[in-house]
This record gives structure tokens, C-alpha cells and sequence, in this order.
């Protein structure tokens, strides 16, 4: 077993593993070691600091469900947006559950949103259920305020899929549209633009936001579909 496999193992927390193993049913108990976030953060910043990180991230695909983790928090921390880019892209087609996907927050990105749009635009029309989900998590998170554009509503609303995990990510980019750009994607739930499912499921979600007002949410609410 490698230096970074044994830490891994090293940091781990049964605890926290049986509690994973609930919430992220779709992969392998079995490659799930149990290292806390805080912990997996901390040892990606150790890596990087004294350039262990390298021979690591070139290793695809990882065995356990916590080095994919590690590996996003590293190449999270790459601020040069192309070096960034290339990294993420060698890296989405091996994700393979909701918390790697969305636990990723790349800083090369913050400041470069007018360039990362058109490869969200390819990412979002991928056949890798996690691949989608980690672009419209990029759209949600970096063009709902500033950076945002209408068009991209109707990209998410065009986006079709059978996998929970995409529609449950259109459905709260949705319901974060609402909470931020509600007179341009109120449009959307009231022409039933989505399917039932997430259609609902944004209104929910809606509903339960504390960015939402009460007048909204009494709207919102009549416009559940059955």
C-alpha cells in the first residue's frame, strides 16, 4: 500500500464510514474508508505543499471512494485556470457519486466564468450522469448572480435524463434561480418547462430556502403539478 493510501487509512473514522455508506448507497461500501472532510482538506494541502501531490493525481481511477475526494480537494486548490481545466476534465469521467461531484469548488474557476462557459455547455451535454451534475452545480454556483445570462435556464431545463442524481441537481439549481433570479425563472415553473418530478422538486426545495420570500413561496406553491 502506497504512503497516501496508508495515511488515508491511517485518518480514518468508522463512524463517519457507516455514516457515509448510507448516504452514498450508489457505490461500494468496500471503498469507503471513512476520512472526515476536514481531515481529507488538510492532508490535500500537505500534498500540495510538498509536491506529493503530482504522481497521485496522474493515478486514474483510484480504488477508494476517499482518494477520489482527496483528489478533488487538491485539484480544487489549483488556481491557474488552465492547469485547473485540464485537471478537471481528466478527472470528471471517474466520478461516481454526489459528494465528490459537489464537494469540488475549484478556484481556478472564480475569476475566469466568461472562458469556463463554453466547456460547461459540453459538460452538461455528456453521457456521465456526474459529469452533468458537476456543470450545472458550476452553473449554479458561478452565473446566478453576476455572470448570469436567461439562456442558461433553458439549458438546464433541456437537459433530460433517468438519473436521480442529475435531476435532483437541475431541480436545486432551479430553486436556487428562484432565490436569486426569480422574475426570469419563475417563467420556467409556470410553463412547466421541467419534468413533474423535478418540477416538484424545485418547488420544495424552493419553499424550504430562506432566500425565498413568503409571497413567492405562497406563488410557488400553487403551481405543484400531480
Amino acid at each position: 500500500m502506497d504512503k497516501i493510501k496508508e495515511k488515508l487509512f491511517k485518518l480514518q473514522d468508522k463512524k463517519y464510514r457507516e455514516m457515509q455508506t448510507k448516504i452514498i448507497p450508489n457505490i461500494n461500501p468496500d471503498t469507503i474508508i471513512g476520512v472526515r472532510t476536514p481531515e481529507l482538506k488538510k492532508f490535500a494541502k500537505e500534498l500540495i505543499k510538498s509536491g506529493e501531490y503530482s504522481s497521485f493525481i496522474e493515478e486514474l481511477p483510484h480504488k477508494y471512494f476517499d482518494e477520489n475526494q482527496l483528489h478533488a480537494f487538491i485539484i480544487s486548490e489549483e488556481k491557474d485556470y488552465d492547469k485547473c481545466l485540464d485537471y478537471f476534465n481528466k478527472f470528471l469521467p471517474f466520478i461516481d457519486n454526489w459528494a465528490t461531484c459537489d464537494q469540488a469548488t475549484p478556484k481556478g474557476f472564480l475569476k475566469n466564468a466568461d472562458k469556463l462557459i463554453d466547456y460547461i455547455k459540453v459538460w452538461i451535454k455528456s453521457d456521465e450522469p456526474y459529469t452533468i451534475r458537476f456543470g450545472i452545480g458550476m452553473l449554479m454556483r458561478l452565473y446566478l448572480d453576476e455572470n448570469f445570462k436567461e439562456e442558461y435556464l433553458k439549458w438546464v431545463s433541456q437537459i433530460k435524463s433517468s438519473e436521480y442524481y442529475v435531476n435532483m441537481m437541475i431541480a436545486w439549481y432551479f430553486a436556487t434561480a428562484l432565490a436569486k433570479q426569480y422574475d426570469k425563472t419563475i417563467k420556467y415553473i409556470e410553463n412547466n418547462k421541467l419534468d413533474v418530478w423535478t418540477h416538484n422538486k424545485a418547488i420544495q426545495k424552493a419553499i424550504e430556502s430562506y432566500r425565498v420570500s413568503d409571497e413567492h413561496k405562497d406563488y410557488l406553491r400553487k403551481l405543484k403539478r400531480k
